[in-house]
């Protein structure tokens, strides 16, 4: 593993799959003139709509997402995250897939969310995921890059779920990526410590690539794309407009940070 930049792009998504992919290359762009080498995009980076279009629409903005991720490792030579977007099961149900693409178009990883947000929020809005989206059965796993690190993947509401981190830190992650479209009521209070609390609890980096603003009717989210380092340190916060959150990924900082806190050697419950 060596030093390189990671960037964990910003995105205001919406219901139009091509406006979408558009504004994607421009931030991956922007990341990669800015030195980027490992680049990750946010959940729903491709769509982000009523659930019903989101069934109606689902094997054309799947194809059109792998074909879009593969070709944009390519072009700009860099390792990609899709952060999300639906891959379908049959006519009721997507995954809620995030994939993670070399330089040369090769997939790496595939994972397919395993927790599923179902929730009635005190602002109004309720969110039932699973009307839509079948679980993934399959823990993430981890890609073990001899130059960028051992990579870990999840999705959104995954963060609020200890365990599965604690299962890619013990098969040796050292980057966990978080891509969001977290709810602009929760992330205000919970957003930030989530993702510290991930970092610190795992010695690891996590790169959050995040939706932002308003993206139909009353869905809004948090934005706050941000990198934090194994102490919890915030090294890049996007705000909440459309960009890019830039900030070095380091071995010899893992490796003071995980001598001076050694917690993953003092485990006793795994």
């Amino acid at each position: 593993m060596k030093s390189y930049l990671a960037a964990a792009i910003q995105m205001t998504s919406t219901p139009d799959l091509q406006k979408n992919l558009a504004q994607a290359e421009e931030l991956i762009d922007l990341a990669v003139r800015q030195g980027a080498e490992l680049v990750g995009l946010p959940e729903n980076f491709s769509f982000m709509g009523e659930e019903k279009d989101k069934l109606a629409q689902a094997e054309v903005i799947a194809l059109e997402s792998e074909k879009f991720l593969k070709t944009m490792a390519q072009r700009f030579q860099v390792t990609l995250l899709g952060g999300g977007f639906p891959v379908p099961v049959d006519s009721n149900k997507v995954y809620n897939t995030a994939v993670l693409i070399d330089p040369s178009g090769e997939e790496l990883l595939r994972y397919q969310k395993v927790h599923l947000f179902d929730v009635n929020l005190p602002d109004g809005n309720t969110y039932q995921e699973s009307s839509t989206v079948m679980a993934g059965k399959q823990l993430p796993q981890v890609y073990k890059s001899p130059t960028l690190g051992n990579i870990g993947l999840s999705v959104c509401y995954d963060v609020r779920f200890p365990e599965l981190y604690r299962h890619l830190s013990y098969n040796g992650a050292e980057i966990l990526f978080v891509p969001a479209a977290f709810t602009a009521y929760t992330g205000k209070d919970h957003w930030q410590v989530l993702l510290q609390a991930r970092a610190i609890e795992n010695t690891c980096y996590v790169i959050a690539p995040a939706q932002t603003g308003r993206h139909y009717a009353m869905r809004q989210t948090h934005g706050h794309a941000m990198i934090v380092d194994p102490w919890g340190a915030i090294l890049a916060d996007a705000g909440e407009v459309p960009g890019v959150a830039i900030a070095e990924i380091n071995p010899e900082r893992l490796e003071q940070v995980r001598r001076q806190m050694p917690s993953l050697q003092h485990r006793v419950f795994i």
